[in-house]
């Protein structure tokens, strides 16, 4: 028997289609409901034409990009028994680091013929990157407390890149960079009325819509993502079958940091600014991924599901204030994702966390 063989039948079945489908039900029930309270009845005439409005689907699908690759990058993570949630944090700094090195190096210019607003993406996804390598060795070499580690990783990054833009641009906010992520349009599918938003984007768009049905196939169809469960369900029939459990959990780890770097890039390049106010441009946009996978049971599609649903609410919210000027707080806003999730959970069924999620493993153990 080969030894993917092996680990297919060690590994428990990661999650239920049933209880995934269940719980979006019941979701999204719970977030008209919460609307429902949330908006007066003269709203409710407008929000038909909003939901049907293009623009409102091409801000839902811009506002799911953070969202949906932190979430893709901490399910890598978790998966492999290593919870990131300094997803936050790896948003930040990307999204800074995006923005300065552009900036230093002249936004029209190129370097070694790239694009600097391109040498400005890849940046940010390498301070992501490297932010996850550090998490990685202090949770895995020298087995800190992960839950710890990844609050440290969010509070770092939320003093530094502030910090580093007072001491740059002399205030928290940097400047505009001049440019933004530009827009791809597909001929003839663009002008369609509405769907045609998803092929008129940002190459941040096209990227996550591919990514995540590529995380999908990766966790479920190859060894790699084989490793990665078994790392998180029995990291030590892992190490028996000869899969080193720590080289998974690195991998994995820096693979969060690189799909998380994308998210916080795109971010800040699709605004052409990073805005260091209160918790930053980001604004708990990494706490939600971490709620969107668990909603969505570590599942990629379901995560996508709920980072489109919850970015869905901050279109909506925007529209209206466009056409009634009238603004839910934000705040109230972003209470929305955490509320659902709890009851979906309570009411739905278990989200079920890796059997390892959080543990240390040394292969040198009995």
């Amino acid at each position: 028997m080969s030894t993917q063989s092996q680990l297919n039948g060690l590994l428990e079945r990661d999650w239920s289609y049933r209880e995934t489908l269940a719980g979006g039900a019941v979701g999204i029930f719970l977030v008209i409901t919460m609307l429902g309270l949330v908006f007066p009845q003269s709203i409710w005439a407008n929000l038909f034409e909003i939901l049907t409005d293009r623009s409102t689907l091409s801000s839902a699908l811009r506002l799911s990009v953070p969202i949906v690759f932190a979430a893709l990058g901490g399910i890598f993570a978790e998966k492999s028994g290593v919870i990131n949630i300094g997803l936050e944090g790896l948003l930040i700094i990307s999204a800074f680091v995006a923005i300065l090195v552009p900036a230093v190096l002249g936004p029209e210019g190129t370097t070694l013929f790239l694009p600097n607003l391109w040498v400005g993406f890849l940046a940010g996804i390498l301070a992501s990157v490297l932010f996850a390598a550090l998490f990685a060795v202090v949770c895995i070499r020298y087995k800190a407390d992960q839950i710890i580690a990844g609050l440290a990783v969010w509070l770092i990054a939320l003093g530094l890149a502030p910090f580093s833009a007072t001491v740059y641009y002399g205030g928290v906010n940097t400047d505009y960079i001049g440019t933004t992520l530009p827009t791809w349009e597909i001929p003839v599918l663009s002008d369609l009325p509405f769907f045609g938003a998803v092929f008129s984007a940002t190459p941040a768009v096209y990227a996550m819509l591919i990514a995540v049905p590529a995380a999908w196939f990766v966790l479920n169809r190859t060894s790699f993502g084989g490793h990665v469960r078994a790392s998180g369900e029995n990291p030590r029939a892992l190490d028996t079958v000869g899969v080193d459990v720590s080289r998974v959990r690195y991998a994995s780890a820096l693979l969060s940091g690189f799909l998380t770097g994308i998210g916080g890039a795109a971010l800040s390049l699709g605004l052409g600014q990073f805005l260091g106010n209160n918790q930053t441009m980001v604004n708990g946009k990494g706490f939600i991924a971490i709620v969107a996978y668990l909603f969505g049971n570590y599942n990629p599609f379901g995560a996508f599901g709920a980072s489109f649903l919850f970015a869905g609410l901050e279109a909506v919210q925007i529209r209206l204030q466009q056409i009634q000027g009238y603004a839910v707080p934000d705040e109230l806003i972003q209470t929305i994702p955490y509320v659902t999730v709890l009851v979906v959970l309570a009411l739905v069924g278990r989200t079920r966390i890796p059997k390892a999620a959080g543990e240390h493993y040394d292969s040198g153990e009995d």
